[in-house]
């Protein structure tokens, strides 16, 4: 590969975004939560965990990261850490949450998939461990029906993607080739046009006919139904038992050195956040929709907001085997290079929770830390 290639490869991927589905303002690393739950208070008599005074967790204000909107939500984190704080910070883009791990301003975060592999492949795997799951699914192509009627319809459109090199981008490429067409990756250019798009504009841009269509998470793709669109195709039937994961749970490496007790902590609080959303999917939902509000200022609608749920599946299982088949798709996509993912997980303190609520351990696919 060219030498002015590579670089522009390697600055492709340090571009990665996960998933970021609504606008939120960002100040510095990401924004800090508004905390007006009663139930996110510290109890009376509670005790610190490791002595510390806090625990600063990340997460985008998307739907697939509803684990972490609930846990803050209903309290969940603030009741496992005692009385050490659970502060919240939001992000809207993979790179800004990974900087923030790498520097301490947060220490646990929700992420997607691209960012993860981006972030420890960048550091020589220093930088963090993928601990745990959080959400499979809730990726769609989204068409316009007029314009595409059928798969074969998509070849010589416009479709949109969030971000060079990020998750879907990733995913949209890989579909392209199967069907034997031909992209460039980097100009997007070809037998279809990829065209980058920030999800928060995807519905502007599908209303004035810009794009056809587009290849993108919940609650975008369910924003663009509302718009008449149509879903094309649900890209959870493309992987086996229709799971892949779309976000993980990360945390630097030296605050799970120094903290095992508080990440424990937070992994418990997860478990717990997650059995009672698929126990209590309309609360849950509503939950959700609450923080999402108080994040960004504005909750979805219902006619965004139930299809989108619906289309999200939460589970501690980091589907560690689909994460490895996502870094493979990027590489023969050629938007990233080989990496090297061999101890990016660390499911030790996850399995050791799930024993504990009597639940079947996960599987880090051969990728655990040794």
């Amino acid at each position: 590969m060219p030498a002015n290639r590579s670089t522009l490869l390697r600055r492709g991927i340090a571009a990665i975004a996960a998933l970021p589905l609504l606008s939120l303002a960002a100040c510095g690393y990401g924004s800090d939560s508004k905390d007006d739950d009663a139930g996110a208070k510290i109890a009376t008599g509670a005790k610190k965990i490791d002595g510390l005074g806090s625990v600063k967790i990340g997460y985008f204000g998307n739907l697939t990261h509803a684990t972490a909107l609930v846990g803050n939500q209903k309290g969940f984190f603030q009741k496992e850490l005692g009385a050490t704080e659970a502060k919240y910070q939001i992000f809207n883009a993979g790179p800004s949450e990974i900087e923030a791990l790498n520097s301490g301003s947060i220490d646990i975060g929700w992420i997607g998939p691209s960012p993860a592999i981006n972030g420890y492949t960048k550091s020589d795997g220093k930088s963090l461990r993928i601990i745990g799951g959080s959400a499979s699914g809730g990726v769609k192509l989204v068409v316009n029906p007029e314009k595409i009627k059928s798969l074969k319809d998509v070849k010589g459109k416009k479709i949109a993607t969030p971000q060079l090199g990020n998750t879907q981008d990733v995913a949209f490429l890989n579909w392209v080739a199967e069907q034997g067409w031909k992209v460039d990756a980097q100009s997007g250019k070809g037998d279809v046009s990829v065209v980058r798009t920030d999800n928060k504009v995807t519905p502007d841009a599908y209303k004035s006919g810009s794009i056809d269509g587009a290849w993108v998470p919940e609650p975008t793709a369910s924003k663009l139904v509302a718009e008449g669109g149509k879903v094309l195709l649900d890209e959870s039937t493309l992987w086996p038992d229709k799971k892949f994961v779309i976000t993980n749970i990360i945390v630097s490496q030296k605050f799970l050195k120094e903290h095992p007790k508080a990440v424990e902590a937070v992994l418990k609080a997860s478990v717990e956040t997650n059995k009672w959303i698929n126990a209590n999917p309309d609360e849950a939902k509503a939950a959700a929709n609450k923080q999402l509000g108080i994040d960004s200022g504005k909750e979805l609608p219902a006619k965004v907001l139930d299809p989108a749920w619906k289309s999200v599946q939460f589970t501690d299982d980091p589907l560690a085997a689909t994460l490895d088949t996502e870094a493979k798709h990027a590489v023969k996509a050629g938007l990233l290079e080989n990496p090297k993912l061999d101890g990016i997980y660390d499911l030790t303190l996850l399995n050791k929770v799930l024993r504990a609520e009597g639940e079947q351990t996960v599987s880090d696919a051969g990728l655990g830390a040794r």
